[in-house]
């Protein structure tokens, strides 16, 4: 353990990854928190995400358009109030855990982030791949190859190159990630309007009333649309949930709280608006044009014949799917690793770590994994995390008035948020039996009537149960 000085406080420290981040280093203004956003939304999941939503649910386009949007502002909302203390305090997800679960139990919350951000970063790994393997198709006119766990020889090729692409960049600096952010975001986005305007054209101009009426459900009534409505909400904030509990991890390099909220307005939102409204009209186009719905936008490409918007975009989905990946799923899982042993664990070793079941989790996707489907793997996941952050909320909002004693989050031997052994009881309990409901709600049957709301009930449940332990009590 070491000691360091931040703003003229002395602090006991973790290691260069965990420290609180000086003043100097709280560089990020309202854009590159808008950044953050634009290109976590774009990522070829997120698209495959939002276009299945309008099968799955069955509702009319325009319901799940607006379900998206409510959905943004909800999660806009959610990561104010995570994010503040991370901003004040300079302080990432792993550290902020410490105040409700106890300087040990924080390992808990910390590893279980770690764990949905390594899944998602192989997830991604693989979906970036689709993209290296449309563009090796596309240049060489290889189209095939032996299958094995679902992938031919060209996939697996793609998949490997787009794994090791990865430990590449993050070995060289997390400099080089944002790079790629700022560079991806904008880029995307010509390639998804040019792809509309393919599809408008093959069309025949129809694109517009079929994104309308593609999706619908012949038999909807309000109430079906209504269901649906709220479980495209409640899958949607779910998928967030992740970034929504650790958004400390990136508040906390924020200049100042208006760039941290300003960035999140202009951020979630606006990006939520214009990329949905694209992945409507390019999943819509696509059902007309080739007669399926179609939910990898790689795919869409590869159909349209062209070898010169098969190669640009193939870069383009390469460079957002990685530039999100490294930062959204990278970041948590290298603190969450690096938290369990800060002394031996450094941010290389932890990136390692987090490649190595990348490359597990990725190859296993389309083989075993999605088989299950997006919703409800999504859902469970978010489910588990949701009641992480009601206790957090709980604990800085409610019980602690937005002060926490920063010395004491980085002494391990003892001091205000030690508890019993390192371990507050009172928030063991309350995540142990918040998460077991809120993920029945998306496995069992009788409770499936509560599965759009599943993240949300473990967060309230979570944090109704910490509140009502803690009131009175000493150990908070």
């Amino acid at each position: 353990m070491q000691g360091m000085t931040v703003d003229g406080e002395y602090v006991q420290g973790d290691g260069d990854t965990l420290n609180p981040v000086t003043k100097d280093e709280k560089s990020w203004g309202w854009f590159a928190i808008f950044n953050v956003w634009a290109n976590d939304i774009q990522s070829l999941f997120g698209y495959s995400l939002v276009a299945s939503l309008f099968i799955s649910y069955g509702v009319s386009g325009w319901t799940a358009f607006a379900a998206l949007i409510v959905a943004a502002l909800m999660v806009m909302f959610l990561v104010n109030l995570s994010g503040a203390a991370g901003e004040r305090y300079g302080i990432p997800y792993p550290v902020f855990a410490r105040a409700s679960m106890g300087t040990a139990g924080a390992k808990l919350p910390a590893v279980l982030r770690a764990t949905v951000a390594v899944f998602w970063y192989g997830v991604q790994v693989y979906f970036a791949s689709t993209a290296v393997a449309l563009l090796i198709r596309s240049v060489t006119g290889i189209t095939g190859g032996a299958e094995m766990l679902g992938l031919n020889s060209v996939d697996w090729v793609a998949f490997f190159i787009v794994w090791a692409f990865h430990i590449w960049i993050f070995w060289h600096g997390m400099d080089w990630v944002e790079t790629f952010l700022n560079i991806a975001g904008p880029f995307v986005y010509v390639v998804m309007i040019g792809l509309v305007i393919v599809l408008w054209v093959k069309s025949d101009g129809q694109l517009l009333s079929q994104a309308q009426t593609i999706f619908a459900n012949p038999e909807a009534t309000w109430g079906t649309e209504m269901t649906g409505f709220i479980a495209i909400i409640g899958t949607m904030v779910a998928y967030f949930a992740a970034v929504m509990i650790n958004f400390s991890d990136f508040s906390r390099y924020a200049k100042d709280k208006k760039a941290m909220t300003l960035g999140n307005l202009a951020g979630l939102p606006f990006n939520m608006i214009l990329f949905s409204a694209l992945a409507l009209l390019t999943t819509a186009g696509a059902a007309v044009v080739y007669g399926e719905a179609i939910i990898n936008p790689a795919e869409i490409v590869g159909r349209t014949d062209s070898v010169i918007l098969g190669v640009v975009a193939a870069i383009t989905f390469f460079a957002a799917t990685v530039g999100i990946n490294l930062v959204a799923n990278f970041i948590p899982a290298v603190n969450g690793i690096a938290n369990l042993a800060p002394s031996k664990i450094g941010f290389r070793k932890a990136g390692l770590i987090t490649s190595g079941f990348a490359l597990v989790i990725g190859g296993l996707w389309t083989s075993f994994i999605s088989q299950f489907g997006i919703s409800g793997f999504v859902n469970t996941l978010g489910a588990t995390l949701a009641p992480l952050y009601g206790i957090l909320i709980v604990d800085y909002y409610l019980l602690r008035k937005q002060e926490l004693k920063r010395d004491d989050l980085y002494n391990m031997e003892g001091g205000t948020y030690h508890f019993r052994n390192g371990w507050n009881d009172n928030a063991l309990v309350a995540f142990g039996i918040a998460a077991v409901f809120s993920v029945a709600t998306v496995w069992v049957p009788v409770l499936g009537q509560l599965a759009g709301y599943a993240w949300i009930i473990g967060a309230v449940l979570g944090g109704a149960i910490y509140y009502l332990r803690c009131r009175g009590s000493h150990l908070v």
